[in-house]
């Protein structure tokens, strides 16, 4: 699965995109999420609550459209691009 990180995701991750290998048969966001954590862990506790939910403040998009928490859910297959970015301010 292709994920495109963004702001300091990339830097931890030490790239902007990623691929990951999902091995679920029908998988979803969430394997996805988890399959992207399992291979670079240091990102786990800026994407994760202490609950183990996903960060309120980020942004977890589906080919370009927002699906957050709510949409863990929703299947994904092999040509989906996932991206997950911090919220962005500037003046």
């Amino acid at each position: 699965m292709h994920w495109k990180l963004f702001a300091d995701l990339a830097e931890v991750a030490g790239d902007r995109e990623v691929d990951v290998d999902v091995e679920a048969d029908a998988p979803t966001v969430d394997d996805a999420l988890s399959a992207l954590l399992d291979a670079y862990p240091a990102l786990e506790p800026r994407v994760l609550t202490d609950a183990g939910k996903l960060e309120p403040h980020l942004n977890l998009l589906k080919n370009g459209e927002q699906i957050g928490e709510p949409g863990l859910s929703t299947p994904v297959d092999e040509g989906d691009e996932l991206a997950l970015f911090p919220p962005v301010s500037g003046g």
